[in-house]
């Protein structure tokens, strides 16, 4: 297929302007290559500075993590040591008071086993009438300081049924009014100190005939 011929308008056009605009355009062409080469280029570096900024801040991210994971763990150490550290201080605390109630049972005990003999000479002279005055008054006082402070007990007493835990037979008879070992006669009283036997009634047991 052949090209038609010159226009009329054709004609009327200045070459050299026509070559001008040909060349311009032909530079713009090449700007414009240019630039699109130019904008693919800084696309794919785009792109890569976008994968490096997305690997650092994974990086970042699994340090964060792995900083957490230990800031974690060393508080649940630091739980776990506190925690033995109180049981610590709370079993010193318990064994400190049991020891101080044990010192203070053993120096009441103390006390009142110093006692007895002054307790023994009172109860004998109650039983002879010779407690009498201001002497009652005192010794009635020692025994009431000594019962509600120290909960200290005087037992042992005629006709209960002998029991080697409380009494300390001295002596011994036979009746047949008893059916099992009783105690006859109470030489001298037993003491009780919260329970705790601090000295056995000495007595006279009647035994069965």
């Amino acid at each position: 297929m052949t090209s038609a011929g010159p226009t009329p308008e054709d004609e009327g056009i200045d070459p050299e302007l026509q070559a001008a605009v040909e060349s311009a355009f032909e530079e713009v062409s090449d700007d414009v290559r240019e630039e699109l080469a130019q904008g693919a280029s800084e696309g794919e570096a785009g792109q890569a500075d976008a994968a490096s900024e997305e690997a650092a801040g994974e990086d970042l991210l699994a340090q964060a993590q792995a900083q957490a994971a230990q800031a974690a763990d060393d508080l649940a150490r630091t739980r776990a040591d506190l925690y033995n550290l109180q049981q610590e201080y709370q079993g010193f605390v318990r064994r400190s008071r049991e020891g101080a109630a044990s010192h203070r049972d053993a120096g009441a005990a103390g006390v009142v086993e110093a006692l007895i003999p002054v307790l023994d000479e009172i109860e004998l002279a109650r039983q002879h009438g010779d407690l009498t005055g201001t002497f009652e008054t005192t010794a009635g006082k020692l025994e009431t300081i000594l019962a509600e402070k120290y909960s200290l007990e005087r037992f042992g007493a005629v006709g209960e049924v002998f029991d080697p835990t409380l009494h300390e037979a001295l002596m011994a008879t036979e009746s047949s009014e008893v059916t099992e070992p009783t105690i006859a006669a109470v030489l001298q009283p037993g003491y009780r100190l919260g329970g705790r036997v601090v000295r056995a009634a000495r007595v006279q047991v009647a035994n069965p005939a």
